[in-house]
């Protein structure tokens, strides 16, 4: 059995291309885990509709944030 890291991840956008309204450059957006997403090199994001879609994960970067900023994230989410 894979184990799979199901906290709560959190990206920055560094391209955008063919999704310029749903996906803002430099932009932080919450991951959802997909580990099917992951095999075929995508990562699932909450985007600016506020649901969950399918992005190539070259479009981000997983970042960490302090903790405050994570605690601040998860109340507003």
């Amino acid at each position: 059995m894979q184990s799979a890291n199901t906290e709560t991840q959190y990206v920055v956008c560094i391209s955008n291309k063919d999704y310029p309204a749903s996906l803002e450059i430099r932009k932080i957006y919450q991951t959802v885990f997909d580990f099917d997403a992951v095999k075929h090199r995508m990562i699932r994001v909450i985007d600016e509709s506020g649901e969950d879609y399918l992005y190539p994960s070259n479009y981000f970067v997983l970042i960490e944030l302090p903790k405050a900023v994570a605690e601040a994230f998860s109340l507003a989410s």
